[in-house]
């Protein structure tokens, strides 16, 4: 339709308050929040008077209404961010017992570690002194043999909390600070979006003070509610699997989803049926429309004082904002609820508007309303999506729509964004499920009109849940059946942002309903996403990637064609472990064909990760110094790391220097049977040591072996048991890699080892402030920290 001069500025005005955002995302640190403010007010007044003024829509007013916007928008998210980042822990109360009085504010998470709770603090203490701490805050409570396995203080597991309850006990904080590896996930972002900006665990070991129970107040009446309701499904659900999903579906906890069940459906794609996503939400609320609509017109008055497609849109709205609320107020459902509910006011207004007015109208808001939602993949694939399925949409056919038509419908819609999206999941995810047309066809109305309507009335009537547990094994039977196919899902190396652009466009071009010749110009624009490889070493050279996984050992040595796997970090739960959070993605997104995954020794900070990476390449070849009987001997045999085995990969040698043969019938500790790989061209040389101890030093230094290494893997994290400065001599490392967690409870690295390096003139590299490091060969002199090269505000800054 044909828009008012004032009108047609709209589409400049609201792309601008999408740009904003996204530039000011970009932000390594932040500017003074009168900055932001000043900026903010001084560009809306401007774009206000831009509006008053226009009679024409020509082109300076759009484009100042694009770049006013814009500032306007960029000047809002800053100030939202420099007024939270304001409220942060103080750094001089890391890592002190704390007493603080506050209320759990949300259903905890149990698992084989103890508990997970968010807490709202009201008072705390250090000492006798009152201190401010962050509103918010995550805690943990700690018990039981798995924590006490996993480098987790004891602190007896807690009783059974429940939201509204007031506690008061002994905590120990620190600032929000995760692991940083390119094409990992953010987990300092993801903090941030959930307005946690401290995270810590309840003391409550001897000696500490005991936590005393206050009161149960009436605060936070829905999680409680929640809580319930998933106990209730516990108990009722046998099949631990069946009820995982009914549990994410009812109540949002997608915690009680097994990891191999996740597998399945992100091999299938289907991962976001089995959430609260925004598909959901959407299907909830057009369903609770259609039956208020139904109802509507069945009474005539209701009809005379208000339009039935009214009252059904707004009552479908409202039916849909209490089930994402109930399911846990996800930020996925709060964006999915501002969407529809910014169309659904542009279609209250009485006015058709074009459809990229209205879809940057919903990406406008959502973004105004939640600027970080920019980082998320979810944001990008749904309003991709909506996009996609607006410019493709063929308009209403004359006569009134047969079963036929609809079901063709839905076959080409899902085909058109399944298509269009493609490129953009590869970009996001590394991945592309070849089946996910197929399971999406019949897992969407299955899941949508079935499975979540069962599982929502068994919240008030119990037996619904078990027939609901019948429809999810059905499902998942078809789903593992489409998972097992041998070409289920594709793999490729993570294209750059303009490959992913392009390719999107390409898609978009592809799926059109456009002349085949104009069709075909999309295939250019995919074919970069789908061939792209990482670039990689030329032939005599090599490099290092010391990946981030906290407290243990990971690192990557790439050659021309080969790629090797030192150590594969920890495992953080039964669930959880550095190679399915950390390693498996980092290699799909760079394309990587391991040939050998060395285990220094047994210790679950260096072979945590193992099991994914090895079930991931079945080609790999496993070398090590594990015992005999070792789980990971089942799955892949192990060749024991010998001194003096040797092997070249493109002009690069690879030599290991320890243990010696006898070293295994006399070896106390398994850090003494740690394999000490060097890796070299006749430039440069890289020496990982593993958790090696002095004697393993000094037998190293007896045998004469060549040590000298411009980057050393810091033995044992920077123990003081290591390092010794005859060894340190004989490596004169021009750089010393520190793989360690934040603040972890080892002290690594300690202080006297810094000192020895430092005397020596090494740069002594830490991953916890350096996250993942990169070093190449051809150019030794340098070295590339991910919290550099990445670094945007929200993440932790070293005081």
């Amino acid at each position: 339709m044909d828009l008012p001069p004032a009108g047609r500025l709209w589409v400049p005005l609201l792309a601008g308050a999408v740009l904003g955002p996204a530039v000011q995302m970009r932000q390594p640190a932040l500017w003074p929040f009168v900055a932001y403010g000043a900026l903010a007010a001084a560009t809306a007044v401007a774009l206000a008077v831009v509006f008053w003024r226009t009679s024409r829509a020509h082109l300076p007013a759009r484009t100042a209404s694009l770049l006013l916007a814009a500032a306007c928008g960029f000047g809002l998210a800053g100030a939202r961010a420099a007024h939270f980042l304001s409220q942060g822990l103080d750094p001089a109360l890391e890592g002190r017992d704390l007493a603080v009085v506050g209320t759990v504010a949300a259903m905890p998470q149990r698992n084989e570690l103890g508990q997970r709770f968010r807490f709202e603090v009201e008072a705390a203490r250090d000492g006798a002194a009152a201190v401010r701490l962050p509103p918010l805050v995550s805690l943990g409570w700690y018990g039981g043999p798995a924590a006490a396995a996993g480098a987790f203080e004891l602190q007896g597991g807690g009783p059974d909390l429940h939201p509204g309850e007031r506690w008061a006990f002994s905590v120990r904080l620190r600032a929000p600070h995760g692991t940083l590896n390119p094409h990992g996930f953010d987990q300092e972002l993801w903090l941030w979006e959930q307005d946690l900006q401290a995270t810590g665990y309840v003391r409550a070991g001897r000696g500490d003070p005991a936590p005393a129970l206050l009161s149960t107040t009436g605060a936070h009446p829905v999680e409680r509610a929640r809580q319930s309701v998933r106990a209730s499904i516990e108990a009722r659900v046998a099949d631990r699997q069946a009820g995982g999903v009914l549990a994410a579906l009812v109540v949002g906890d997608q915690n009680a989803i097994d990891r191999t069940d996740w597998d399945v459906f992100r091999a299938t794609g289907v991962a976001h049926l089995l959430s609260i996503s925004g598909l959901h939400v959407t299907m909830f609320a057009w369903l609770a429309a259609a039956l208020i609509g139904a109802g509507w017109r069945r009474v005539p008055r209701l009809c005379l004082a208000w339009p039935a497609p009214h009252a059904a849109l707004l009552g479908g709205l409202l039916l849909a904002a209490g089930y994402a609320l109930f399911s846990g107020w996800g930020v996925p459902a709060q964006r999915t609820l501002l969407m529809l509910a910014s169309l659904g006011w542009l279609r209250l207004s009485g006015r058709r508007w074009p459809w990229p007015v209205s879809w940057l109208f919903a990406c406008a808001i959502v973004v105004t309303a939640d600027p970080w939602a920019l980082m998320q993949p979810g944001f990008w694939l749904s309003f991709v999506a909506v996009g996609v399925l607006f410019a493709t949409d063929p308009g209403h056919a004359p006569g009134p729509p047969r079963w036929r038509d609809r079901a063709l419908g839905l076959l080409r819609e899902q085909a058109v964004v399944t298509l269009a999206l493609a490129p953009l999941t590869l970009l996001l995810f590394g991945q592309v499920s070849l089946v996910g047309l197929a399971a999406n066809l019949v897992a969407i109305p299955w899941v949508t009109l079935v499975v979540t309507p069962l599982a929502m009335a068994g919240v008030l009537v119990r037996p619904a849940w078990d027939l609901a547990a019948v429809t999810v094994q059905a499902l998942q039977v078809l789903l593992q059946w489409l998972a097992a196919w041998p070409f289920a899902v594709w793999h490729g190396a993570a294209p750059p942002l303009w490959a992913g652009a392009a390719g999107v466009v390409g898609g978009l071009l592809l799926a059109m309903r456009l002349p085949p010749p104009m069709r075909m110009l999309g295939v250019p624009l995919v074919l970069p996403v789908l061939l792209w490889q990482a670039p990689r070493p030329p032939p005599g050279e090599f490099e290092l990637l010391a990946v981030d996984v906290g407290q243990g050992n990971a690192v990557l040595v790439r050659t021309a064609s080969h790629t090797l796997v030192y150590d594969t970090g920890p495992r953080w739960g039964n669930d959880s472990d550095a190679g399915q959070r950390v390693l498996v993605p980092l290699l799909r997104a760079l394309g990587e064909r391991v040939d050998t995954v060395v285990l220094s020794h047994r210790d679950s900070d260096h072979t945590g990760g193992a099991m994914p990476v090895l079930l991931m390449q079945p080609q790999a070849r496993l070398a090590g110094s594990l015992e005999d009987g070792h789980v990971l001997q089942t799955v892949r045999p192990q060749a024991r790391c010998l001194q003096g085995q040797e092997w070249h990969w493109d002009g690069v040698a690879f030599r290991f220097l320890h243990p010696a043969p006898a070293d295994f019938g006399t070896a106390q500790r398994p850090n003494a049977l740690s394999c000490v790989l060097r890796v070299s061209n006749p430039r440069q040389a890289a020496l990982l040591a593993g958790d090696v101890e002095r004697p393993q030093e000094d037998r190293l230094l007896v045998r004469g072996e060549p040590l000298q290494a411009q980057v050393l893997l810091v033995p044992h994290h920077g123990s003081r048991t290591s390092s010794s400065a005859g060894f340190l001599d004989a490596v004169q490392p021009r750089w010393a890699l520190v793989q360690a967690g934040y603040r972890n409870r080892f002290g690594h690295p300690a202080a006297p080892v810094l000192e020895r390096y430092a005397a020596r003139g090494a740069t002594v590299v830490d991953s916890a402030w350096c996250g993942a490091a990169w070093w190449s060969s051809a150019q030794p002199e340098a070295m590339r920290c991910e919290r550099d090269a990445a670094r945007r505000y929200w993440h932790h800054q070293k005081p």
